[in-house]
């Protein structure tokens, strides 16, 4: 297999830390690039180019192409293939100012991806194209009561439109990871919805998502969230966070904020 000579001569490893599961159906790789409808109008950003599988595809075609990858063999080989027709940043994506872009493009390290997709939409941008386990783009499009709605979903939904394009089997991955893979686009908009605040309602999620099991009330209760008397007269207490739309729980934000407002001119 050509993919294994090339790691081979650079001398690189693919390790299950760093999710390196290499792209090796140029059918997908087509699809994937198509799906992102990438002009010379546009600035392409690609996080963990690998061997260029998707890089191939955008070079010439768009108006500039910027690649972060972290694995500095991988680098030395994605320089002496494209030289400058693409501008190389070696570094951890989590950890740099990402450089503007309108598009973005990412077969997504399976370790990262949930950091990684928070960070993106902290961004703005017309459209991304990722690849990720299917089961973490379950958990992106899922919607209130099924068993895959999360912290995760909502986020998601608050901040951008997220469509499943296709189910993608991990044969097409050397080497074969454990489980399959989802192509998933993200165009990025305004949240459906209003928040007094957006940083509570974020930490009231993430609070909420780490006792799914429990009422709400119980919740908000044991984590100190709301003044104890005032509970019962919040919406949705009876009730688990799974069971709430995102709305919903932007009403509870509101409605805490609000009481705890209340108290504090008391």
């Amino acid at each position: 297999m050509e993919i294994k000579a090339l790691l081979e001569r650079y001398g690189i490893h693919p390790t299950k830390a760093r999710g390196q599961n290499f792209l090796v159906d140029d059918r997908v790789a087509d699809r994937e690039v198509e799906h992102l409808r990438a002009g010379l109008e546009h600035e392409v950003l690609e996080i963990g180019p690998g061997l260029g599988a998707l890089t191939e595809r955008l070079v010439g075609k768009v108006g500039k192409l910027t690649c972060i990858e972290l694995d500095e063999r991988m680098c030395q080989y994605l320089r002496e293939r494209f030289d400058e027709r693409i501008e190389l940043v070696q570094a951890d994506a989590l950890e740099i100012e990402l450089p503007p872009f309108q598009r973005f493009i990412s077969n997504l390290p399976y370790s990262i991806s949930s950091p990684l997709l928070f960070k993106l939409l902290d961004y703005h941008f017309e459209r991304g194209v990722v690849m990720v386990q299917k089961e973490f783009a379950d958990r992106m499009v899922a919607e209130a009561g099924s068993d895959d709605y999360s912290r995760l979903s909502v986020n998601t939904y608050y901040r951008a439109k997220c469509e499943v394009l296709e189910i993608v089997p991990r044969s097409r991955f050397w080497p074969q990871p454990e489980v399959d893979s989802s192509m998933v686009l993200i165009e990025p908009r305004p949240a459906p919805f209003k928040v007094q605040s957006e940083r509570f309602f974020v930490h009231l999620v993430d609070v909420l998502f780490q006792h799914r099991r429990k009422k709400i009330g119980t919740v908000l209760k044991m984590t100190g969230q709301a003044p104890r008397d005032s509970i019962p007269s919040l919406p949705y207490v009876e009730r688990r966070v799974e069971e709430l739309t995102a709305e919903q729980i932007g009403e509870l934000a509101d409605a805490v904020i609000d009481e705890q407002r209340a108290r504090s001119k008391l």
